[in-house]
């Protein structure tokens, strides 16, 4: 008797997770619609703006850098960068990385209003 009431509690659990994985992933599974690089958790944002960082250091373009920055929300391409830093420290990440957004952050403050000086 014991051991029949723990396999019916071991097979109603198995069915209740197999439908609750059914309705969530076939019937109603979430779907995200217009999203941009501005919900993203700030983990992430700091991957971002570190790609952006690896690509500034390989083409120098800092007007597409401050392009690809624009589209992290309000702030200014600098405070993200400056964000990223922080962030960038807490999670431990490598010296290489850390220099590659040094850079970005030192060549952003060298423009005016977001402008690279000496440029139209």
């Amino acid at each position: 008797m014991r051991i029949s009431r723990f396999i019916w509690f071991l097979v109603s659990i198995a069915l209740g997770l197999a439908a609750g994985i059914a309705y969530g992933w076939m019937l109603n599974p979430i779907q995200y619609v217009d999203t941009g690089p501005a919900s993203l958790r700030s983990d992430f944002k700091t991957d971002y703006v570190l790609m952006v960082a690896e690509v500034y250091s390989a083409d120098q373009d800092l007007r597409q850098a401050i392009i690809r920055l624009a589209v992290l929300g309000d702030e200014t391409p600098q405070q993200h960068v400056q964000r990223a830093i922080v962030t960038a420290e807490e999670l431990s990440y490598n010296p290489q990385d850390m220099e590659k957004l040094a850079s970005l952050v030192q060549a952003l403050q060298n423009t005016s209003g977001g402008v690279p000086s000496g440029e139209p």
